[in-house]
C-alpha cells in the first residue's frame, strides 16, 4: 500500500485542479478530529499554490462522500463541554476556509453525505451528485445544536424552510429531493460523475482567474448584506479593467482565438 493510500485525507494536483480525497472507506469516511484538522491544512495548501485554480472534494469510495463524524469520538474528545468546543472549532475552521477561499470548490458526491460530510459539501461552491447521493444533517438525533456558521451556509443554500426541515427532522434525503431543495446543483449518472465534474472544473480554469475570484468575493459580500460596492469590491472591478488579462480577453475575442490568461 502506498503512503498516499494510507492517509485518511490527501491532495492530488493535476491540470490546475487540486483534488482533496477523503480516504477512510472502511468507516464510510467517518471524520475524526485529526481529519478535520488535516483537511483544513490541505485547503490552506490549495489556496497557497499557484498551480491550483479549482478545488474538488471527493471520496476514494463510491459508498460514501462521508457518513459524518466518527461516533467513537463522542465518548472521548466530544464527551465534555471543553472537548466538544475544541472539536466544533475545528469543523468551523474548515467550513470557513472552504467558503472564504478565493478559489472555487466542488463537492463530488456518491453515497452517504451526512453530518460533517454534508457540512463540508454545503461549504463548497458547488455540489455534484450521482443518483446514489444520500444527504442529511443529524445533530437533532444526538441531542446537539448545529453551529451558526454551518446553519448560515445551509440557510443561504436552501432557504429557511428547507433548512428547518433538514435540521428539525435529521432525516436522510434522496438525491432527487436534494436537487429540488437546491442542496445539490446537479445529479449526474454515476458513470459520468467524475468526467462531468472535472469538465466543469476545467471550464472555470480556462477563464480569467481575476474575474472568477473577484466574482466569488463579491457574491460573498452580497451574502453578507452588501448592496453596493465597498472600497474593496470597487477596487476589484476597476483593477479588472486595467489588467493584462482584460486586454488579452478582448484581443482573443476580436481575433477569434482562445485567450491565454496569465493571472493565477
Amino acid at each position: 500500500m502506498s503512503t498516499t493510500e494510507q492517509k485518511k485525507v490527501y491532495l492530488n494536483v493535476e491540470n490546475e485542479i487540486g483534488t482533496i480525497y477523503i480516504n477512510r472507506p472502511e468507516k464510510r469516511n467517518a471524520l475524526t478530529y485529526g481529519m478535520w484538522e488535516d483537511l483544513a491544512q490541505l485547503v490552506d495548501e490549495c489556496n497557497q499554490r499557484r498551480d491550483i485554480k479549482v478545488i474538488v472534494f471527493r471520496s476514494t469510495t463510491e459508498k460514501a462522500f462521508s457518513a459524518g463524524a466518527d461516533i467513537g469520538e463522542f465518548k472521548t474528545i466530544r464527551y465534555t463541554a471543553e472537548g466538544a468546543e475544541k472539536y466544533n472549532e475545528a469543523t468551523m475552521i474548515l467550513e470557513h476556509k472552504i467558503a472564504a477561499s478565493e478559489k472555487p470548490s466542488i463537492a463530488m458526491i456518491s453515497g452517504f453525505c451526512v453530518g460533517g460530510g454534508c457540512e463540508i459539501a454545503v461549504a463548497c461552491d458547488f455540489r455534484f451528485s450521482d443518483h446514489t447521493g444520500r444527504f442529511g444533517i443529524t445533530p437533532a438525533k444526538l441531542g446537539l445544536i448545529y453551529n451558526t456558521p454551518g446553519t448560515k451556509n445551509l440557510v443561504e443554500l436552501v432557504g429557511p424552510s428547507h433548512a428547518k426541515d433538514i435540521l428539525f427532522t435529521g432525516r436522510i434525503i434522496e438525491a432527487e429531493e436534494a436537487l429540488a431543495m437546491g442542496l445539490v446543483n446537479r445529479i449526474i449518472q454515476s458513470s459520468r460523475l467524475e468526467a462531468e465534474t472535472y469538465s466543469f472544473a476545467r471550464l472555470i480554469c480556462q477563464n480569467a482567474q481575476m474575474a472568477v475570484r473577484g466574482s466569488k468575493t463579491i457574491i460573498n459580500a452580497v451574502l453578507q448584506g452588501e448592496i453596493a460596492d465597498s472600497r474593496e469590491t470597487a477596487e476589484l472591478v476597476l483593477n479588472s479593467f486595467i489588467s493584462e488579462d482584460y486586454r488579452e480577453g478582448v484581443n482573443a475575442f476580436l481575433e477569434k482565438r482562445k485567450p491565454n490568461f496569465q493571472f493565477s
